[in-house]
C-alpha cells in the first residue's frame, strides 16, 4: 500500500486545483460536493443535458467536452439537423446518441427515477445510447449517486496505491478488470476514512489531479 495517500496529501491535491481555476468537471467541485451531499430530481432537459456532456466526455478531455457540450444542447433545441450538427462536433455516433437522448429526454428521465437502488440505476444507465460502463458511473455520479468513475486515470492510482506495478497490464478503458476495482476500492475506502468525504467527491478530486500531472508515479 502506497503511503502516500494520506489526507493532508488529498486536501493538497483539492487546493492546488483550486488555486489553478481546474475545480470541475461539468459542475464546479462545491456544486459536485452539494449534490452528492443532496442529490436532486431533475427535470427531463437538465437529465438530458448532463448525459449528453458525458457522452462528449467520453474519450476527450473535459475542455473538449465544456466546449462543445453548450453549443450542441442549444443547436438541439433549435431542432438543427444532424448535419448541422456535425459541422460543430464531427463524430456521428455520438451526435445521433445525444439527439436521440434528448428526443427521448421524458422516457430516459422517468425511467431513471423509477429505478430503486444504486445497482438498477447503474444497470439502466448502460442501456442509453453510447453510455457504457465507465460512462453510466460518471453519469451517476454527475447525478448525485456516490459512486466511482473507475477511468483509466482512476485505474492508474489504483495500482499505485495497492504498490503492485505488475497489476499495471491489467488496466482497461473499455472493461474494467476486477482486481483493479478491488484496489481502487481499497484506496477510496482508505481515503474516504481519512477525508470524511463521499467517494464520489474524491474521485472527481483524483480523476482532474492525475489528468493534469499533479501525483507522481502514473
Amino acid at each position: 500500500m502506497n503511503n502516500i495517500f494520506t489526507k493532508n496529501w488529498f486536501f493538497n491535491l483539492d487546493s492546488q486545483l483550486r488555486d489553478m481555476g481546474l475545480d470541475s468537471d461539468d459542475k464546479s467541485f462545491d456544486e459536485i460536493k452539494d449534490i452528492l451531499a443532496k442529490p436532486k430530481h431533475l427535470s427531463s432537459e437538465d437529465f438530458a443535458n448532463a448525459v449528453a456532456y458525458v457522452i462528449l466526455a467520453s474519450g476527450f478531455s473535459q475542455k473538449t467536452a465544456k466546449k462543445y457540450h453548450r453549443i450542441i444542447m442549444d443547436k438541439i433545441q433549435e431542432n438543427q439537423c444532424i448535419e448541422d450538427l456535425l459541422k460543430v462536433f464531427n463524430n456521428k455516433n455520438k451526435i445521433k446518441s445525444i439527439v436521440d437522448i434528448w428526443n427521448n429526454r421524458t422516457l430516459f428521465c422517468d425511467k431513471y427515477y423509477k429505478c430503486k437502488s444504486l445497482d438498477e440505476k447503474l444497470n439502466y444507465l448502460q442501456t442509453l445510447p453510447y453510455v457504457g460502463k465507465i460512462t453510466a458511473n460518471h453519469l451517476a455520479r454527475n447525478l448525485g449517486e456516490n459512486v466511482v468513475k473507475y477511468d483509466i486515470w482512476i485505474q492508474r492510482l489504483g495500482v499505485l496505491y495497492s504498490g503492485n506495478s505488475a497489476l499495471a497490464t491489467k488496466i482497461n478503458n473499455g472493461k474494467l478488470d476486477e482486481e483493479i476495482k478491488k484496489v481502487c476500492d481499497d484506496m477510496f475506502e482508505r481515503l474516504e476514512q481519512e477525508t470524511k468525504l463521499p467517494r464520489g467527491y474524491i474521485d472527481v478530486v483524483l480523476w482532474k489531479s492525475a489528468q493534469n500531472h499533479l501525483i507522481k508515479g502514473l
